[in-house]
């Protein structure tokens, strides 16, 4: 089936290919320049840090939802383990853990390996240099190797007075503009926008899945509308995520997961997904400063499309 119209004028508007040259697999990232990592360095008055990763367990937020995203299997391979032939106590032990796990179990990023569309990945590389044997040779998530800028808050569900937004709600442009509204804050160039639809409170109130799944359990997601795209595109973000599964609204508004296929491949904007923002919420709240310095570079495996991350804002 082909895509839609509404979908191919958005792809034209805010296609990012070759803008940083023909080879570039990092899309949105290069807007974080020097310059604006030194300006987001001014965003730390008192050195709170606040973590916005879920905890990686056996139990966690996946449970199974998608498949391959499994939780983290954690196993000991070593207990107290000596290096003394004679058994001696007093010396050197040791104890090593394995674990495996799907790599977007968790609070992750999408690199921009994840997406493709009509075969193709960012910046026109063919989809087909993503291989069952070495994964992503193009646009892999090694490519990120340092994401730190200024991040910014927009709790959207707080600006609209609600604990958490309904599923499925559809987050518009006017929706982020309210959220900025609220928190005084003005979205820059290289900036990392964290939305926030109130959704994991579920989580932390042992909801499990329903704090994506929505009322009925049936997949529905609060999150992105098409109309934040060229909202997205104009104030030049260096990435995006939000505190669902999906990150864009769903059911879809067009095609399917239509938000995903601008922002990966045509915009080459990295998504993060998961991201626990409910203590971030409180403490802007609490001192009205909606931004921070963020650090939240993911475990650079090679070849992979998506990655943990476990973001610290530092206010």
């Amino acid at each position: 089936m082909p895509l839609s119209d509404q979908f191919q004028e958005l792809s034209a508007q805010v296609r990012n290919w070759g803008r940083w040259g023909d080879d570039d697999q990092l899309g949105t990232l290069n807007l974080i320049s020097p310059e604006v990592v030194r300006r987001a360095a001014g965003c730390i008055r008192h050195g709170r840090t606040i973590s916005l990763a879920v905890p990686l367990e056996h139990d966690g937020i996946q449970v199974g939802f998608i498949p391959g995203r499994d939780n983290p299997v954690r196993t000991m391979h070593a207990v107290n383990e000596g290096m003394d032939p004679d058994g001696d106590p007093d010396t050197f032990h040791t104890s090593d853990d394995h674990v495996s796990f799907g790599l977007q179990a968790g609070t992750h990023w999408d690199g921009l390996g994840h997406v493709s569309y009509s075969g193709l990945l960012y910046n026109g590389y063919d989809a087909s240099t993503i291989t069952a044997e070495d994964g992503a040779t193009r646009c892999g998530i090694q490519n990120l190797q340092s994401v730190c800028s200024r991040g910014v808050l927009l709790d959207v569900a707080r600006a609209k007075g609600m604990d958490l937004l309904d599923c499925p709600y559809a987050i518009t442009a006017n929706d982020l503009e309210e959220a900025a509204a609220m928190g005084s804050v003005e979205v820059r160039a290289g900036d990392i926008v964290l939305v926030r639809t109130g959704r994991m409170s579920l989580y932390h109130s042992g909801g499990g899945m329903a704090y994506c799944l929505g009322p009925r359990q049936d997949g529905s997601n609060a999150g992105l509308s098409l109309s934040t795209v060229p909202w997205l595109h104009e104030h030049d973000v260096a990435a995006v995520a939000n505190d669902t599964l999906v990150l864009e609204v769903y059911p879809s508004e067009v095609d399917n997961l239509a938000v995903h296929m601008l922002h990966v491949v045509d915009m080459g904007l990295t998504q993060g997904q998961n991201w626990d923002l409910e203590a971030l919420s409180d403490d802007c709240a609490a001192d009205g400063v909606y931004e921070f310095f963020l650090a939240a570079t993911p475990e650079p495996f090679r070849g992979a499309v998506g990655s943990p991350v476990a973001p610290v804002a530092i206010k």
